[in-house]
């Protein structure tokens, strides 16, 4: 299985060429093996070998710096683009260096092979083996500049997919798009993002489901509308009250619908799912509610409206307010992902009581006020750096510098509020919407308890009599 990529280089020929054909990342060390014996654990190691590859395709490997330059300066082409670099991944284990490297020299002769100069490095300094190709942004053909359009990499990944299986190698089925950059480091970091949070109710439908039936109930329960419609092409999990689903093999081969049905199977034979799922759950106690003396009338006590009262229904909702040591757990999956964004919140609810900002108008009245504020700022800053440019006096210079330092803090926090809010704004409507299905959900399990409770009243009578 390799993934590819490929990106244009705008800064030196010479660092990426030197980069892909450093000995240090074509050096292979072979690991030090550990042999356990049963009498005495000795251990042993294999010795140190030496492996390079590294191939030019139209140049050579020694000399591809000078003669990819030589080809630009001959067709007078030695600014924008100086290269392209791409590198071909494969899994660890899956692939042999020698292998590696020749089905790389192999993609590069059929991608670019007529017309551009290439380097092929294959680096072994990684757990996985990989490729890097530096392709030379001009050709030396017809002197024209390499067209790095979409259709480029679609055409490396599918000569790529099909040398793989040529070689028996496994290829990516479904292909993932571009994960952002936030939300990668987010799911890496095991934060409640919309794909976990859908990985975290599959698992937990999982265990207490041995039919389909169950299982898209359970899901239901959690917040979620399965689509297995036999019609379509892929079978889709959808937030209730979100317009966009999101199918099941993008969550990952764990998730897919084959394999959940394969689980199914493996439940039916281990327990019955209406005992697991009502017999099996954790006892709840009755806990009698705090109660508090009020002095006043609630009849004078104002009441909080406009954005104030909107954020702080919605922490509660969170679990943020009233702080606890163990605060409940928001039921629908919207609430559970905005967790992630508690401290952005917790922002703007500052802002919202330190400035009193009740309407979008309010909100948009302050932002004007503070964009002036911090134009006539940024004038100010602007003047001592005219005054710093033509100061000489060392002492003055150290006056000037404080100015304008403090300048730039205030500058910096004028701006952080403005950002903070413009998103207030932006951030109400989605925040309705994630209450209304909060409340949702809340009133469906609230239904779901009475009619247990009324169904264990119902068979404890029956056992009186």
């Amino acid at each position: 299985m390799a993934t590819t990529k490929i990106w244009p280089i705008r800064d030196n020929l010479k660092r990426v060429v030197n980069y892909a054909s450093n000995p240090e990342k074509t050096e292979f060390d072979d690991l030090k093996q550990a042999l356990h014996y049963a009498e005495n654990e000795n251990k042993t190691s294999v010795g140190k070998e030496r492996f390079c590859f590294v191939s030019g395709v139209n140049c050579r490997a020694e000399t591809a710096y000078d003669e990819m330059r030589e080809i630009k300066e001959r067709f007078g082409k030695l600014g924008g683009n100086v290269a392209y670099h791409a590198y071909q991944s494969y899994s660890p284990g899956e692939v042999a260096p020698e292998q590696c490297h020749e089905i790389g020299v192999k993609l590069a002769q059929q991608l670019w092979g007529k017309r551009f100069q290439v380097l092929v490095a294959t680096h072994l300094d990684k757990g996985h083996l990989h490729n890097h190709f530096v392709i030379n942004s001009v050709s030396l053909v017809d002197g024209k500049k390499f067209n790095c359009k979409k259709s480029v990499y679609y055409e490396m990944r599918a000569i790529s997919d099909k040398l793989c299986t040529q070689n028996g190698l496994s290829v990516i089925k479904n292909p993932k798009g571009k994960t952002p950059r936030n939300i990668y480091f987010a799911e890496k970091n095991g934060e409640p993002t919309k794909h976990n949070l859908m990985r975290e109710a599959i698992d937990t439908a999982l265990k207490i489901s041995s039919t389909r039936q169950d299982f898209k109930q359970a899901l239901r329960d959690m917040g979620y509308v399965l689509n297995d419609d036999p019609n379509r092409k892929y079978a889709t999990l959808c937030r209730i009250g979100d317009k966009k689903p999101v199918r099941f093999y993008r969550l990952g081969e764990n998730y897919d619908l084959p394999y959940i049905g394969e689980r199914l199977y493996q439940n039916r034979y281990q327990y019955d799912s209406y005992l697991y799922r009502y017999s099996n759950k954790p006892t709840t106690f009755y806990v009698p509610p705090k109660r508090y003396q009020f002095r006043g009338s609630f009849q004078k006590v104002r009441k909080i409206t406009g954005f104030y009262a909107l954020y702080l229904f919605y922490c509660y909702l969170l679990g943020a307010i009233p702080k606890r040591d163990n605060p409940p757990r928001p039921l629908s999956p919207q609430m559970r992902e905005a967790v992630r964004r508690m401290h952005e919140i917790s922002s703007q609810i500052r802002l919202i009581c330190r400035e009193k900002l009740s309407t979008t108008d309010d909100v948009q009245n302050f932002v004007e006020r503070k964009s002036a504020e911090m134009q006539g700022l940024i004038d100010g800053r602007k003047k001592l750096y005219n005054r710093l440019r033509r100061c000489d006096n060392p002492e003055e210079i150290r006056e000037i510098r404080l100015a304008r330092d403090e300048l730039t803090r205030q500058i910096v926090s004028i701006r952080n509020d403005i950002k903070l809010a413009e998103k207030i704004t932006e951030r109400v409507h989605p925040m309705r919407e994630d209450i209304r299905a909060e409340m949702t959900m809340r009133n469906e399990k609230r239904e779901r308890d009475r009619m247990m409770a009324a169904k264990k009243q119902k068979r404890e009578r029956s056992y009186e009599r």
